[in-house]
């Protein structure tokens, strides 16, 4: 019932995350980069690094709103529009890299959170569950003012990965990398919506507590040709696939006082069973939206094959540009619902970043990144949304010595807002609408060492 996908807090694609070290904050991007964040972005790279140990610690803090306004004209008699805010957040993420190199070969690592990431919360519920219980009070003549509704929506979403490459340089122009991810995803999913009336007591209680833990691991492969101030780099994601099973702690439906406890009815009757059961009560209409929730029933969160080809040219020793392509293959990685089907395709991401080294000290960096997923209307949902967009970020570096870097960065994404209108909006007899919108800024900080 609370399922609130917490995806995006970071750059990247539907359930990927691009953006670990504060480089990318600040050029966008790191495709062909041979710095310590290749790691992640271009290990093969790696092969034209620095030669022997080398460690990155980063620190990032996003903040980000997703908010939902539903318009419904003539409903309640009269012109009904809300805006569900929503308030997305996580604490201070850090991501480490490390590389070792030696002669032709070199091995590295990153881990981080390599999808979703955060916390997302409605204080006001979401229009899924407020709208049609207060449509279903309006018929017993209850309008709003003479109940309270207490609704609330919350949720948490983390994949966190441990990275391993080993990068070989074939040749004097061509190196390449395999590499191998661990996954664990966590996540939580907790709500409440409840009716209370002073006379006639608890009206409607809908209660949801379930966690959500899983492993998923998958290959990497990557390819680097490096000649003069040309650098041209691959790198390709296998699917991972996560299923992960409920630990429902929670899960009640009630009506008037009579509260039904789920998850005791789903270990004696099954999953068929228990949404018959709830089928025949006044909350019926709840049945198939819980069904996800049940004890021991499992969801699949996979994060999709990634293809990341990118080109990188040095016009001076002080001037770098680098253009990239991701493609994120949605369609063909298991969602929640199998929503993945109402995608029209992947996610197609460009990026451009430009670094220029104002002295031997100081370093200045830009870049942008444009994300179109193929989004429509059956794919929207409250629960989980998502809106194309632009990204800039801007930033630098300082050499503090030889051995230490500073890198600090900042990226804003601007959102389009999508519009998703219904005739019949939510099963009721009313023409609606829901727009959905998004913010996301990050701010980070990181340092770089070479033993």
């Amino acid at each position: 019932m609370a399922f609130l996908s917490c995806n995006m807090m970071f750059a990247g694609g539907l359930m990927t995350n691009t953006n670990y070290h504060i480089a990318f904050d600040r050029m966008m991007a790191r495709g062909a980069t041979f710095d310590i964040d290749a790691a992640y972005s271009n290990p093969a790279g790696l092969a034209w690094g620095y030669d022997g140990f080398q460690m990155s610690l980063n620190f990032q803090k996003p903040w980000q709103n997703r908010d939902i306004e539903t318009t419904i004209p003539g409903f309640l008699g009269s012109d009904f529009s809300k805006k569900y805010e929503g308030k997305a957040s996580a604490p201070i993420v850090p991501a480490l890299f490390a590389s070792y190199k030696q002669d032709r070969w070199a091995v590295s690592t990153m881990i981080g959170i390599v999808g979703s990431g955060g916390f997302v919360k409605y204080d006001d519920g979401v229009p899924m569950f407020n709208i049609p219980i207060t449509a279903m009070m309006a018929q017993k003549g209850l309008m709003p003012g003479q109940y309270t509704l207490d609704s609330e929506m919350k949720g948490k979403q983390y994949i966190y990965g441990g990275q391993v490459n080993f990068t070989y340089k074939i040749a004097d122009f061509l190196s390449a990398a395999v590499g191998f991810r661990a996954n664990y995803y966590d996540g939580y999913y907790r709500g409440h919506v409840v009716a209370n009336h002073d006379q006639l007591g608890k009206l409607v209680n809908l209660q949801l507590d379930c966690n959500q833990r899983g492993w998923g691991f998958n290959p990497i492969i990557a390819a680097d040709f490096h000649q003069g101030p040309l650098t041209v780099a691959a790198r390709y994601e296998f699917r991972t696939k996560i299923n992960v099973p409920n630990d429902t702690k929670e899960l009640i439906v009630g009506m008037s006082g009579q509260d039904t406890d789920v998850k005791a009815l789903a270990e004696n009757l099954g999953t068929e069973g228990t949404v018959a059961a709830l089928s025949q009560t006044a909350l019926g209409s709840m049945a198939s939206k819980i069904t996800g929730y049940l004890p021991d029933e499992k969801t699949r969160y996979d994060m999709p094959s990634l293809l990341s080809v990118a080109v990188g040219y040095e016009f001076t020793p002080q001037l770098r540009a680098t253009a990239e392509y991701h493609f994120f293959d949605d369609k063909h990685a298991k969602m929640a619902g199998n929503r993945q089907d109402e995608l029209s395709g992947g996610t197609n991401e460009y990026l451009l970043g430009v670094e220029y080294d104002i002295n031997d000290k100081f370093t200045v960096s830009c870049g942008g990144q444009r994300t179109d997923y193929g989004l429509s209307d059956n794919y929207q949902q409250n629960t989980s949304f998502a809106c194309d967009s632009y990204s800039v970020g801007l930033g630098g570096a300082v050499n503090l010595n030889e051995k230490l870097r500073l890198n600090v960065g900042y990226f804003m994404t601007i959102y389009s807002d999508y519009t998703k209108a219904q005739d019949n909006y939510l099963g009721l007899p009313y023409s609606g609408k829901e727009v959905y919108s998004r913010t996301n800024y990050v701010i980070g900080v990181g340092v770089d060492y070479k033993f």
